[in-house]
């Protein structure tokens, strides 16, 4: 990850966050300058501002899916770039400051997408406990160490409490063992990363008019070139009810002949598509393609269209 301007790298804070464990796993960022944001819109601000090189964001979890803040913020706005992805285990700890117990507890804070991964702990061990949402699972533990009178404990993770000083009172209280988040980084547009033969292309496609097989014209381009789309989700405009930009990621880079053709067919059907990238896939996963869909047949169909005029 080149980073000729020196300049810093941000990510949603604050200190000890999943976020900022994913970015420490970016080739080079162990050695940069790490700035905390409050939240995704923020961060995507230094970015575009140029106060920062690029952002860490999460944007799927396995359990609740996609992160509407992070879809809604990368998809408008100046354009920008997903550069890399990380997939990072998702464990949790409930910590508390000296003197605090179980019992003592009747509201939890901590970010949204953690308690919806601790519903069954909590139903089982605190079912009278009320979750108080906070911006993330380390902002809800560093209220604690300032002293909110909002809430006794916080969902975290075992970094935070490390970091912290706080107590753990239970640990590993996620309800779905295995559960993973997946984060971006983003930056400005730029040299597209090389294609790896196990990439990630994420689109931001509006739906020009809703109309009976809207949608099918929009995934008929994937499925007629053999492109897999591995998440789509839809995400409201904000304009009026009806009206909807569809967030997507595809198997594949652009500079696949396959993923080429189906976005040069997206346009036509959506003009208003927004590119947010081609990068690795973290998991290198490559994709199952038929022989009709490589590269190559793509090029003998060209070839042959073009022996005809």
């Amino acid at each position: 990850m080149p980073n000729t301007s020196a300049l810093p790298l941000t990510f949603l804070g604050p200190e000890g966050t999943f976020t900022e464990a994913a970015l420490l796993q970016v080739p080079g960022a162990v050695d940069m300058e790490r700035i905390p944001s409050t939240n995704a819109a923020s961060a995507l601000a230094k970015v575009r501002k140029g106060e920062a090189f690029a952002a860490m964001l999460p944007i799927e979890n396995s359990i609740e899916g996609g992160v509407p803040a992070t879809l809604d913020a990368i998809s408008n706005g100046l354009e920008l770039r997903i550069l890399h992805e990380v997939v990072v285990p998702v464990s949790f700890v409930l910590v508390a400051p000296a003197g605090v117990t179980l019992a003592d507890i009747t509201a939890v804070g901590t970010h949204p997408h953690a308690w919806a991964q601790t519903r069954d702990w909590f139903g089982e061990h605190l079912p009278n406990a009320a979750h108080v949402p906070a911006n993330s699972t380390a902002a809800a533990a560093h209220s604690l160490v300032a002293g909110t009178d909002a809430f006794q404990a916080a969902v975290c993770a075992p970094l935070v409490a490390e970091q912290t000083g706080l107590n753990i009172l239970a640990a590993a209280i996620e309800d779905n063992i295995g559960a993973v988040t997946r984060f971006i980084l983003v930056g400005q547009p730029g040299t597209l990363p090389e294609p790896t033969g196990a990439d990630k292309t994420t689109l931001a496609i509006p739906l020009p008019e809703d109309h009976p097989g809207a949608l099918m014209a929009i995934l008929e381009q994937f499925a007629s070139r053999g492109v897999n789309l591995s998440r789509i989700e839809s995400r409201p405009t904000g304009q009026f009810l009806g009206h909807y930009i569809f967030s997507v990621d595809v198997d594949g880079h652009v500079r696949d002949a396959r993923v080429a053709d189906a976005l040069r067919g997206l346009h036509r059907v959506s003009p208003g598509m927004r590119f947010l990238g081609s990068y690795p896939r973290a998991d290198r996963q490559e994709p199952l393609i038929r022989s009709y869909n490589s590269d190559a047949a793509f090029g003998e169909a060209a070839d042959w269209v073009d022996s005809l005029l």
